[in-house]
């Protein structure tokens, strides 16, 4: 039976060089000419420690670190900007966490708009992927078809297509 997998990666060296290139172009920028600015990425935890004199320029660096990442093949959806930013002393910290595998919650909202759409497809949660099977494969793309036009909120890669 033909089958595919919904996972929600992020490939870290992709990140990495995302980051780099943030860093960058930060660097080289007038408007944070003699300024202090940090952007450290954390690999292990899939964290990025963002700091700044300001909040106007913390929120310029989170702007580019999306454009370059989206530029780089990173979804702007895998960045969790919901904590808010903290003072520490002079300068304005903020930590963004990198969305890095699909959550039960998450999977369970995807299967549920699988199951609801009628078609004749079996989703599966495993771990943090989602397996669908089919007797066709014309299912399995209107299913593909059915997770790109959903907003689910996490970036999704469709893997390991089988026919």
């Amino acid at each position: 039976m033909p089958s595919f997998d919904i996972a929600s990666k992020v490939d870290i060296q992709l990140l990495d060089n995302a980051v780099n290139v943030v860093r960058k172009e930060i660097t080289n920028r007038f408007d944070f000419r003699d300024s202090h600015v940090v952007i450290d990425l954390n690999k292990k935890d899939f964290t990025i420690l963002l700091e700044a004199d300001s909040d106007m320029k913390l929120d310029q660096i989170i702007d580019v670190l999306i454009s370059r990442s989206m530029k780089q093949g990173i979804d702007g959806n895998a960045f969790d900007f919901s904590k808010d930013a903290y003072p520490s002393g002079k300068v304005v910290k903020k930590n963004v966490t990198v969305k890095n595998g699909l959550k039960q919650e998450d999977a369970k909202k995807i299967v549920k708009a699988i199951k609801e759409s009628g078609l004749k497809v079996q989703p599966a949660i495993m771990d943090n992927m989602i397996r669908v099977t089919a007797k066709k494969i014309d299912d399995l793309q209107a299913v593909i078809a059915l997770c790109r036009n959903g907003n689910f909120g996490v970036p999704l890669q469709y893997e390991n297509m089988k026919s």
